[in-house]
């Protein structure tokens, strides 16, 4: 296969893959106006009967787009390792939001190729909009051209920030890294997906994210995101972000050497 056949074959694989986004989204959208079942995995990680078809629906239609692929998936993992091509997705970003019908939810999907993610979808089906990029062709929010700001400092920034589920256990920890930059940075917020917060750091609506504790499913598709808008993505202290990594840190890169200094303090 030429490189410009496997380009053309990876548009075509990503223009599928959104459009069962799309699909999926719309199994969110009829079911938002109706009660959820909710099963608790621990006292705030939640799973509701639309969490499992999501995922159900996705696993199906996606491992028939690229043959031999394999699948890591938020509610069905045990342990998978990445194969040479692996579906990496989360069927409900912000079931929590999702519960109490919050309209931050998404559905997440990345595809990766030997370790590099390659496509990355972010679909937020109750706000319109689907966050995409493929390597090498930029990042877009819907039909727009995305890019991250150009904001310069940390008091001029807005941070978005995660709770960990394992709060209960690591407050002390958390507190350690959200003091610092709480009366420094302009504005503080919190979506409750980091697929999203990461998508809105490559659009410019945040100069900078952190969180830890986070999964693949959660970061993936974002990760790319970020990257092809201009921006920056590391662990807190500078090192380079690698799928499974305990924290995570997203900027428009000209925050970022601060941003870090502060979770490092």
């Amino acid at each position: 296969m030429t490189q410009k056949k496997s380009a053309t074959w990876l548009l075509g694989v990503f223009s599928q893959a959104r459009e069962l986004s799309f699909e999926a989204g719309n199994m969110i959208r009829r079911q938002w106006p109706l009660a959820s079942s909710v099963a608790h995995k621990d006292r705030i990680d939640l799973v509701t009967e639309t969490d499992l078809a999501v995922e159900k629906f996705l696993k199906e239609r996606l491992l028939e787009l690229v043959p031999d692929s394999t699948l890591m998936a938020e509610e069905s993992y045990s342990g998978e390792a990445l194969g040479e091509w692996t579906w990496i997705i989360d069927p409900i970003d912000g079931t929590t939001n999702f519960v109490h019908r919050h309209p931050f939810v998404a559905v997440s999907i990345a595809l990766c190729h030997n370790g590099q993610i390659v496509t990355g979808i972010v679909n937020i089906p109750m706000l319109n909009e689907c966050y995409w990029a493929v390597r090498g062709h930029g990042a877009f929010v819907n039909e727009t051209r995305l890019h991250v700001s150009h904001t310069r400092a940390l008091d001029q920034s807005m941070i978005a920030f995660g709770i960990p589920y394992s709060i209960d256990k690591d407050l002390e920890e958390w507190i350690s890294h959200f003091y610092p930059i709480l009366p420094k940075a302009q504005a503080m917020r919190r979506c409750g997906a980091a697929a999203i917060d990461l998508s809105y750091v490559a659009a410019g609506k945040f100069d900078g994210f952190y969180e830890a504790g986070l999964r693949p499913w959660d970061v993936a598709a974002g990760w790319l995101l970020v990257e092809e808008a201009g921006g920056c993505i590391t662990r807190y202290n500078g090192e380079p972000y690698y799928l499974g990594a305990y924290d995570i840190v997203a900027t428009n890169s000209l925050i970022h050497q601060e941003l870090t200094g502060m979770l490092l303090s």
